[in-house]
């Protein structure tokens, strides 16, 4: 029997370290148990917080068989208490084995007297063992019932089977502590997640949501994808690794100046300056007035300049585009010498300013549309220093690629189509329709029909990828809730 025994578990043992469904290896060990003590009814219990939870249950004379996950209602956790016999065994670490619970004065069993009651079952012989990991932590309870002989007689539990079980039982309690272990870390990785993406969104009232949107996007498209069969489907073990690198995609952004990354308009911080500068200039023309009234005339000259001035730059600092006009009619009011507080002349402009003012679609200078595309390299760097392993290797560099074009125009690497993978695509293309159509600092949201004209053309231009494309507009995945 014994040797019998150690050739069952190093099977049971391969399987422990080879299997994912801990209710399926657990009720493994179950069943093992009860075939070396040859008994009727075998119990595990999980150890939690608030007591012994039931996780599989076998009695064989009455045909029960099964797991117990989701019914607390009907068996509700036993207490970690001395009024059970299996919680005693947690308490105080140790085997118990007793030859008839009725007899028994050392534990309190009325719990099993009722049990036996109401199910028309006797409970005699019981065999606990506390299930122990590589540290000697109980982390739940293996309980067996009613040894039999061969001819199906009550027997005791055989003492010398009690290593056997308490081996199986500390082999289930450390596949258990492992996998317990890994849903620890898989849980605090997506708070993680959650938390830097928060962090990301909160920092901008124009990025809130956008990342969340682009999920929402991705898991719809996914779910579509497998149901038709596509050839571009994302298999089961990378869904999650793909939708982790759609919510990371933007965390470069944490140290993104904030006062680029919100730029509304094209002078942004420099808005107020130049205003005050108009200002300034106008009351000292108009003083000038006062004081000089002979150059009153050229005064009043010098200040409808300025107000026309002014309003050509109110315009252009809010525009969706420039038109060829506009941007030599800024440069010619940039050099207008303009009275400063001390009394001196300079230009109505500086440099950087009049850069600003002349950006000719959207809101950034060159310089800092470059700090923003940056913002990659900050993903980069950030989930670089982070361990991601196994279906997850490929999260960082999934992430940081979304802004690369397979004809190579897209940055920071200017990489071909050849090296960007369909993961990439997808969240390229997620991004830019997304960035269309949600609210941006230089432009109101735009209707999807257009959105996809605009994608369409990048695809003619070589820089997305067609078939994901038309896939996703067919799948409706875009639709917004």
């Amino acid at each position: 029997m014994i040797n019998y025994s150690i050739d069952r578990m190093i099977s049971v043992a391969i399987a422990m370290s080879t299997g994912k469904n801990i209710s399926a290896l657990l009720d493994l060990i179950l069943k093992e148990a009860m075939d070396i003590t040859n008994c009727d009814a075998g119990t595990v219990y999980i150890r939690e917080k608030d007591g012994l939870h039931f996780h599989n249950m076998v009695t064989l004379s009455k045909g029960f068989h099964g797991a117990m996950e989701g019914i607390e209602d009907i068996l509700p956790p036993v207490p970690l208490n001395r009024s059970h016999v299996c919680a005693c065994a947690v308490l105080d670490q140790k085997k118990i084995n007793i030859e008839d619970i009725y007899l028994s004065e050392t534990y309190d069993f009325s719990g099993a007297a009722r049990y036996d009651k109401l199910n028309k079952y006797r409970t005699k012989s019981m065999m606990v063992i506390p299930m122990e990991d590589e540290k000697k932590r109980v982390i739940g309870v293996l309980q067996l019932i009613n040894a039999l002989d061969g001819e199906g007689n009550i027997i005791p539990f055989d003492p010398e089977q009690e290593k056997i079980i308490s081996a199986l039982s500390s082999l289930a309690a450390i596949t258990l502590n492992n996998n317990q272990l890994t849903k620890a870390v898989y849980d605090l990785l997506h708070s993680f997640v959650t938390v830097m993406v928060d962090a990301v969104e909160a920092r901008s009232p124009y990025n809130a949501h956008h990342t969340r949107s682009m999920v929402q996007y991705a898991e719809k498209f996914i779910d579509w994808l497998n149901s038709v069969n596509s050839e571009w489907k994302i298999p089961q073990e990378e869904r999650d690794p793909f939708l982790m690198s759609v919510w990371l995609h933007d965390i470069g952004k944490l140290v993104t100046p904030l006062n680029i990354m919100d730029k509304a308009t094209r002078l942004g911080d420099l808005e107020e300056r130049v205003k005050n500068r108009l200002d300034t200039a106008d009351l000292m023309e108009r003083l000038r007035a006062l004081e000089y009234p002979e150059e009153a005339e050229d005064a009043a000259a010098m200040r409808e300049k300025l107000s026309r001035a002014s309003e050509l730059i109110r315009k252009a600092n809010t525009a969706v585009i420039l038109e060829d006009e506009t941007v030599a009619s800024l440069r010619e009011a940039a050099g207008i010498q303009c009275l400063r507080a001390d009394g001196a002349k300079g230009p109505l402009l500086l440099e950087n300013e009049l850069e600003a003012l002349t950006v000719r679609r959207g809101t950034l200078t060159a310089g800092e549309r470059k700090e923003i595309e940056r913002h990659v390299e900050y993903t980069w760097s950030l989930l670089s220093k982070m361990s991601f392993e196994g279906d997850y290797e490929k999260v960082p560099s999934w992430a940081a690629m979304h802004h690369e074009m397979l004809n190579g125009s897209g940055y920071p690497e200017h990489l071909h189509a050849d090296r960007i993978p369909k993961e990439v695509r997808l969240i390229t293309i997620l991004d830019i329709y997304d960035a269309l159509t949600g609210k941006r600092p230089y432009k109101p949201p735009m209707a999807p029909e257009k959105a996809f004209e605009i994608l369409e053309d990048m695809c003619r231009e070589g820089k997305l990828d067609r078939m994901i494309l038309e896939e996703f507009k067919s799948s409706g995945a875009w639709k917004r809730d």
